[in-house]
């Protein structure tokens, strides 16, 4: 593996993003019961801690997002054996990245190209994974790769397995991609050239791997709307903070009828935005079917948060734009939440479906 960081560098790192002790600050294992090394609690709590750390830094809250995630499709899916990792993922010991997107399969996740043959008694691998979060620090990869054909092509995701692969072998390469914005987040490119892994570290069944991604992904969703409402909260925070301050004309800017209209609807939206991904979150801890109500909340809290950035910038002007300043790093944060973890435009394809308008792609 090319990122260069030994094992103990990455825990290193990892308790560094975490805090001093991860054990102590106990956010890192919200989701995992405590029986298994974590620190209880649901969807509600991680929403909680995810929009607060959003606040002062929306690279940490992807972070928290993958680790969530993950603990979500451990204890969902993982044998006894396979769920010792969780103490280790609670405690920042252990980093487990997560290995969905590919050049030509990010929002059309079941177009991957990445193929896991069994080989000697274990799994080869190879295939090209992108935008994967973390995955430079990483000791495992959580990955979906296609481990048979599917009985019927046009059910592409038969056939699709998550496997637990080792990143610390030299199957793996991974490559850092720099972004405009959540520059610490860590984003990677993983090329798995005959890539290994135990054949018992598959998570679930064989050949419904993507099916039982269902309530980790809708987890996904909602942390990442609250990414977003973090990063909403804390752009009107500072922009009204200003306007209250700055002056002109003999008074605050604040005061002035165009800035003013621009604040409170900018506010309501973030508000409305954080209503719905509350909704989704109920759902998610009371156990019932959240993937559509997961997936508007992420796209309405995306779209509030643009334009509560942008009314940021253009109320602090060429102040929000200064390098010094943290509204140019909310602005340039906020731009991924379009898109990520599933684009927007998707999200409506696949919030129209289940009203019942039919499949639109």
């Amino acid at each position: 593996m090319t990122s260069g960081c030994s094992p103990s560098t990455r825990r290193a790192s990892c308790r560094w993003r975490c805090g001093a002790d991860s054990r102590t600050w106990g956010c890192w294992g919200i989701g995992v019961p405590e029986e298994l090394g974590g620190s209880g609690g649901g969807a509600a709590e991680a929403f909680i801690v995810t929009s607060e750390i959003a606040r002062r830094f929306p690279s940490l809250a992807t972070d928290y997002v993958l680790i969530a995630m993950t603990a979500q499709t451990y204890v969902e899916h993982g044998t006894p054996e396979q769920q010792q990792l969780l103490a280790g993922l609670a405690g920042g010991d252990v980093i487990c990245s997560f290995g969905i997107s590919e050049p030509d399969g990010g929002t059309d996740a079941l177009a991957l190209r990445t193929r896991a043959r069994e080989v000697d008694g274990e799994w080869r691998i190879t295939g090209r994974k992108l935008w994967i979060s973390m995955a430079h620090h990483a000791d495992h990869i959580l990955l979906l790769a296609r481990t048979d054909e599917p009985d019927d092509p046009a059910r592409r995701a038969r056939g699709i397995s998550l496997i637990q692969v080792p990143m610390d072998q030299p199957g793996i390469t991974v490559n850092r991609v720099p972004l405009a914005g959540m520059r610490a987040a860590g984003t990677c490119e993983v090329v798995l050239d005959d890539a290994v892994a135990p054949l018992g570290n598959v998570l679930g069944e064989r050949g419904r791997g993507f099916h039982g991604l269902r309530t980790s992904l809708a987890i996904e969703r909602v942390l990442s709307a609250a990414i977003s409402n973090g990063i909403g909260r804390q752009a009107l925070d500072l922009a009204i903070a200003y306007a209250q301050e700055r002056e002109a004309f003999g008074r605050p800017i604040g005061a002035f009828q165009a800035v003013q209209h621009r604040l409170v609807d900018a506010v309501a939206g973030v508000a409305a935005a954080q209503l719905l991904v509350e909704r989704a979150v109920r759902a998610i801890d009371d156990g019932v079917e959240a993937t559509a109500a997961a997936t508007l909340a992420k796209a309405h809290a995306a779209e509030a948060t643009a334009v509560a950035v942008d009314v940021g910038m253009r109320t602090m002007a060429a102040m929000g734009l200064a390098a010094e300043s943290r509204m140019q790093m909310l602005f340039r944060d906020a731009r991924l939440q379009l898109f990520s973890p599933v684009s927007n435009d998707m999200a409506r394809n696949l919030s129209g479906e289940a009203l019942g308008l039919g499949r639109s792609y």
